[in-house]
Order: structure tokens, then C-alpha cells, then sequence
């Protein structure tokens, strides 16, 4: 079947563009908002997250790398968000894709966007919450499960739930995310491949606009990173990620 540049393929590298615009200026979001605007367009749940998580397979590579060469990475917390977030992955994608085939996708819709409104209350949350906590860092197995879990069911996540708990519990923010972005790319490869499995190689297309509109996006995200009042961003993101979501939910169940 040719290749064709359709209508949907540039809304959704308009998406991978705000996205990434908005992943790397903050350090978080990218699935989130990536899969709440999939859903919007009418793709069903497990098509959205296996697209994401297709391309996020890249841009983690590139991200984690450059935290790995500036020593930004504590490889102690790296190796148990990796392993237990991977099976966690694994288990989500299977699940999500299962889901989809046994059951109703208006079933499953307004589930997912349930959990990305609370993804984007947590977002709001980060970019409030006051700063200085005594380091509490333990349980990072559990968190690397529920984070990797969580991601893969709902399309994105992995950021505000591990990098938000992490710093949250009195983690050096510059480490936590270096960490945390490490990790991903381990995490998001095992969901790839379990979605792949479980559905095939039928979402290459839109994970390609997702890559493109991300790849065109860093260099201007990077730029805005430094330029942007971080908080008032963050409460912005999240307050925009919530209003797709309570849309979403309400096309689902009308």
C-alpha cells in the first residue's frame, strides 16, 4: 500500500510538534498530550499508546544519552526504574491492546481520558506544589512498575508520575530527570515491542508524523526551556491537557 501524506498524518505532526514543544521545555508530557489529542482525532486507545510509544523509542534514545554523557544519572535508581517499569510496560500494553479487541472501544475511551485528566491534575499539581522536601527516596521498584504500568495503558505518564514522586520525596531535580528520562527508553522499548505482538506493525504511519513534528520541535523547545517562567507553564500545560480530557470523556459517553 503507498505512502500517502493525508489530513490526519499533519494533525498528527502538528501534535508530535506541540508535544515535544511542551516535553522539552518542561520535561514531561509528551504522551500525555500526544495521546489525548489522538483520542480526540477518534483513534481507538491501544492504537494511540503504541503510536506514542513508537516514537518515543527515538526521542528517549537521544534524551537519555545526553543525560548518560553529562553523568546525570543515578544508575542505582536508573536500574530499578528500568527493570520493574519494563515489565510493568509489558503488562499495560498487553492489556490495553486486549481491551480494545475484547471489548467496546467506547468502553475503554472514556477510561483512558479519565486517567489522562488525572495525568494532567498531577501536572497542574507539579507546577504549584512549593519546592523542598526531606529525601524520602524508597519504594522506586514499585513506582518503576505503577509508572511503566499506567504509562502504556493510558498512552503516556511515565514523567509526572516517577519524575514528580522522585523529586517530590527530596530527589536533585537535574538527577531525578536525567534518571527518570534514562529509564524511559528502556521502558518505552518493552512497550513497543509487547504492542507490536500484541497488534502487529499497524501503527507505523502515525507514529512517523509524531517523530517528525518531535524532531522539528526540539531545537525551538530547547530555546524555549530557558526563556519560559517554568511554573506558569506547567500550570498552563496541565490546565490544557485537563479541558482535551474532559472533552474526550464527554464525546465518549455522549
Amino acid at each position: 500500500m503507498p505512502f500517502v501524506i493525508d489530513e490526519l498524518f499533519l494533525w498528527l505532526v502538528l501534535v508530535g510538534f506541540l508535544a515535544q514543544l511542551v516535553d522539552g521545555a518542561l520535561g514531561m508530557a509528551y504522551g500525555v498530550i500526544s495521546t489525548s489529542a489522538m483520542l480526540a482525532m477518534g483513534i481507538p486507545p491501544s492504537l494511540a499508546s503504541a503510536n506514542v510509544h513508537a516514537a518515543e523509542v527515538f526521542t528517549t534514545a537521544a534524551s537519555g544519552t545526553s543525560h548518560a554523557l553529562a553523568r546525570n544519572v543515578d544508575w542505582n535508581v536508573f536500574w530499578r526504574l528500568a527493570l520493574f517499569g519494563s515489565a510493568g510496560a509489558i503488562i499495560g500494553a498487553f492489556a490495553i491492546s486486549y481491551a480494545d479487541k475484547l471489548m467496546d472501544t467506547k468502553m475503554v475511551r472514556p477510561v483512558i481520558a479519565g486517567y489522562l485528566l488525572l495525568m494532567g491534575i498531577i501536572v497542574i499539581w507539579k507546577g504549584l506544589r512549593p519546592k523542598g522536601s526531606e529525601p524520602k527516596i524508597g519504594r522506586v521498584r514499585i513506582l518503576g512498575f505503577t509508572g511503566g504500568l499506567a504509562d502504556a495503558i493510558g498512552g503516556g505518564g511515565w514523567g509526572p508520575v516517577v519524575t514528580s514522586n522522585l523529586i517530590a520525596r527530596g530527589g536533585e531535580p537535574s538527577r531525578m530527570v536525567g534518571t527518570v528520562n534514562i529509564a524511559e527508553f528502556v521502558v518505552t522499548l518493552a512497550a513497543s515491542g509487547a504492542f507490536l505482538l500484541a497488534l502487529g506493525p499497524t501503527f507505523g504511519k502515525a507514529a512517523l508524523a509524531l517523530l517528525i513534528g518531535g524532531v522539528v520541535a526540539a531545537p525551538i523547545a530547547a530555546w524555549a526551556a530557558r526563556r519560559i517562567p517554568r511554573q506558569i507553564f506547567t500550570v498552563i500545560v496541565g490546565i490544557l491537557i485537563c479541558l482535551v480530557s474532559v472533552y474526550n470523556i464527554w464525546r465518549a459517553l455522549s
